[in-house]
C-alpha cells in the first residue's frame, strides 16, 4: 500500500507547498496554507481507471426520482426528550444526522448534551421492556470520565430528578481516545445508538502533522467521523469551539459538512441561554430554544414571555411591552427607555439588546414628526431579561417608551405595542399579527396598539398624552 503524504495548499489561490509558510508565495496572502493529505495512487489503482463506462455501469450510477425509495427509518425522528432542543432540531434527531453545537466556553454546551443523555435513558427506562438497551458513546476529549461523572451527579442530585446512577448502567460509555482513527474503529465495531464528541478540536489523525485543533486536522477528522456515522445511521453531536469573533473555529467547509449547526448563546452573568439554528437540513433555521441556567444545569423555559415581563401589574415611566417572533413562537418582552438631559455636544445613544442604528433612526423620526426635542437628550434603551431584539415590529414600543421617559408620563397598563415605524412617521403592518395578538391576549393584555388602531406615531403619542406641552 502506498504511503500517504501531506502537503500545504493555499485556501486563496490553490497553490501548493511541501512545507508550511506564513505567507503564500503565489498570492502573497497570510496564514492561508492548510495541510492536506495526498494519497499516492499505486499501479493497480491506476489500471482500474477507465475512460468510458458501459451501459450497465451507467444504469447503476444514475437514479431517477421515481426510483428513489424512502425507508421508514429515514422518515422517523427520535426525540432528544428535551422539548426546546427538539424544537430547534425540527422535531428531533434523524438517523445519521450530524449536529455541530458551538458556543462560548462555559456557556453550557456539555451540560445540555449531558442532560439530553440522561433524559433519553430515563425515557427508555419508562418504555416497554421489548426495546433493546441503548448504547451511547461519549468521547471525552477535553474532560476525564471522572469530571463528566461529577456533572452527572449534580444533575442526579436535583430534587426533580427521579433517575438513579445505577440505572445508567452500561448504557453510557466514555471513550477516552483523542485519535480519530481509533474512534472510527470503535464506532464500526460496536455501532452505538448515539455519539457525542466533546470536542471536535481535541481529536486528531496521525496522517497529518498539524496539532489537534488546526484547520487541516478539524477538516480531516470531521470528514472521517461523518463518513463513518452516516454509513451506520448513527445520530452524532459534535461540540465545537468558537473564536474571539464569535464564529465556530475551523474552516467554513466544516459547517457545510454537517447537517445542522446550533449555537448556544447568552451572557455568563445572566441566566438566559438561547439555542439558535444557523443551518438545518431537516428543519427550519429560524427557531430558537430558551433555557434558564440553574445550579444543576439548564432548565427549559415553558413560558418565555413571563421571563421578559417585569412590570405587568404596575404603571411605570419609560417601559412598554412589545411582541416579537422567534421562529414560529411569539414572545412578549419589556423594553425600557431612559431619556436624560445631555451634557455633551453630541448626545449619546446607547442600547442594550437594541441596535444603535435603530435608536438613531427612531430618535430622528420622533424629533421630525412628533416634535420631541431629542437632539438635546441622551437616550438609553434596554430589553428586560437580556434578550436581543432584531426585528422591526418593536419600533412602536421603543418609540412610546422614549416619549414616556422624556415627558415623565406613564404608559397605560395591559397594553402591547406591535408595529414598525417608517421614516415618514407612519405605523406599518407587521407579519404574523394575528399570532402575536393571540399570544398577548392569552397573557392577559387587553389592549393591542398597532396599524389597526393608529396610522402614524404623532397621532398615537397624542392619544396617549405624551405630547402635552411642558418644560422638557
Amino acid at each position: 500500500m502506498a504511503k500517504s503524504k501531506s502537503y500545504f495548499r493555499c485556501q486563496s489561490c490553490g497553490a501548493s507547498s511541501p512545507k508550511w509558510m506564513g505567507q503564500c508565495g503565489e498570492c502573497q496572502a497570510w496564514n492561508t496554507l492548510v495541510e492536506e493529505i495526498l494519497e499516492a495512487p499505486d499501479a493497480s489503482r491506476r489500471s482500474q481507471v477507465k475512460s468510458t463506462l458501459s451501459d450497465d455501469e451507467i444504469a447503476k450510477k444514475r437514479v431517477a426520482f421515481s426510483q428513489v425509495k424512502r425507508t421508514e427509518a429515514s422518515k422517523q425522528r427520535f426525540s432528544t426528550s428535551i422539548g426546546e432542543l427538539d424544537r430547534v432540531l425540527g422535531g428531533g434527531l434523524v438517523a445519521g444526522m450530524v449536529v455541530l453545537l458551538g458556543g462560548e466556553p462555559g456557556i453550557g454546551k456539555s451540560t445540555l448534551l449531558t442532560q439530553m443523555i440522561l433524559q433519553i435513558l430515563k425515557l427508555r427506562k419508562d418504555a416497554p421492556k421489548a426495546l433493546k438497551p441503548l448504547k451511547i458513546f461519549y468521547v471525552a476529549g477535553e474532560e476525564s470520565p471522572g469530571q463528566i461523572s461529577l456533572r452527572i451527579d449534580r444533575f442526579l442530585d436535583n430534587e426533580q430528578n427521579t433517575y438513579s446512577r445505577e440505572e445508567i448502567g452500561e448504557s453510557l460509555v466514555f471513550i477516552t481516545t483523542t485519535d480519530a482513527d481509533e474512534l472510527n474503529v470503535l464506532i464500526k465495531k460496536e455501532k452505538p445508538d448515539l455519539l457525542i464528541v466533546d470536542s471536535i478540536q481535541s481529536l486528531s489523525t496521525s496522517f497529518l502533522t498539524g496539532a489537534s485543533g488546526s484547520v487541516g486536522q478539524i477538516r480531516e477528522v470531521a470528514d472521517r467521523i461523518i463518513n463513518t456515522v452516516k454509513a451506520f445511521g448513527i445520530p452524532t453531536f459534535l461540540i465545537g469551539h468558537i473564536t474571539k469573533d464569535g464564529v465556530i473555529a475551523g474552516p467554513k467547509v466544516f459547517e457545510h459538512m454537517v447537517d445542522t449547526v446550533l449555537l448556544l448563546e447568552g451572557e455568563r452573568s445572566d441566566q438566559l441561554r438561547m439555542l439558535r439554528s444557523l443551518k438545518n437540513r431537516f428543519g427550519a433555521t429560524d427557531e430558537v430554544g430558551l433555557f434558564q441556567s440553574e445550579d444543576y444545569g439548564l432548565r427549559e423555559i415553558s413560558n418565555p414571555s413571563e421571563l421578559f415581563l417585569e412590570n405587568t401589574n404596575q404603571m411605570v415611566t419609560g417601559a412598554a411591552t412589545v411582541c416579537l417572533m422567534e421562529g414560529t413562537r411569539p414572545l412578549l418582552a419589556e423594553v425600557q427607555a431612559l431619556v436624560v438631559k445631555s451634557q455633551l455636544a453630541m448626545p449619546r445613544r446607547v442600547g442594550r439588546g437594541v441596535d444603535l442604528a435603530r435608536i438613531q433612526v427612531l430618535s430622528a423620526v420622533l424629533q421630525k414628526h412628533a416634535g420631541l426635542p431629542l437632539a438635546f437628550y441622551d437616550i438609553f434603551l434596554s430589553v428586560a431579561g437580556g434578550f436581543r431584539i432584531k426585528e422591526a415590529s418593536v419600533d412602536l414600543g421603543l418609540a412610546v417608551s422614549i416619549a414616556s421617559s422624556l415627558t415623565g408620563k406613564k404608559i397605560p397598563q395591559s397594553t402591547v405595542f406591535i408595529g414598525e415605524i417608517g421614516l415618514l412617521g407612519e405605523i406599518r403592518k407587521t407579519p404574523y399579527f394575528e399570532r402575536r395578538a393571540k399570544e398577548a391576549r392569552r397573557l392577559g393584555f387587553e389592549k393591542i396598539i398597532s396599524r389597526e388602531t393608529h396610522s402614524n406615531i404623532r397621532a398615537l403619542l397624542k392619544d396617549l398624552g405624551l405630547l402635552a406641552k411642558q418644560e422638557f
